[in-house]
């Protein structure tokens, strides 16, 4: 059974989050350990209604990071199939702000691409190699584990 809301004859609802793929000169990326499971991901977290994508992930990698950042442009949309949730990661470079927990994150990193793949899931690791290599936006979906293939 789908977690997706739905009232009767409609089209179920989803969840819009988006996150920062912030990236310093030297190519590594930021990353915060969760405080609720523990896992690596890019800052990130619910847009609000009444803000756009790029002040929603302003506020959220500031929020979690202590990091202030300028949007540089959308780099993949990834959607969780199986929870209705539509991730918009954006590619951002730092531009003050000094690192920090919150009560979201026990952690903050700076990770290489190779460390990206070491320490993270899959599903979130593409986030980050897909915003380093230029190709986007990226359009790709997932179960919350695994990314699904393209038919």
């Amino acid at each position: 059974m789908s977690n997706s809301r739905r009232e009767p004859g409609s089209t179920p609802l989803h969840s819009v989050s988006v996150a920062g793929a912030v990236v310093r000169e030297d190519g590594r990326v930021l990353v915060i350990r969760r405080a609720d499971n523990g896992a690596w991901e890019p800052p990130g977290g619910v847009l609000e209604l009444a803000e756009s994508p790029e002040e929603g992930v302003v506020r959220e990698v500031l929020e979690e990071t202590g990091v202030e950042v300028a949007v540089d442009g959308l780099t993949g949309v990834y959607k969780n199939t199986a929870r209705g949730i539509v991730a918009l990661v954006f590619r951002c470079t730092p531009s003050g702000g000094v690192e920090r927990t919150s009560q979201e994150s026990t952690a903050v990193d700076w990770l290489t691409p190779a460390e990206v793949e070491e320490r993270m899931g899959e599903v979130y690791a593409v986030r980050l190699l897909d915003a380093l290599d230029g190709a986007g936006p990226h359009v790709r979906s997932h179960d919350g584990r695994r990314l699904r293939t393209a038919r």
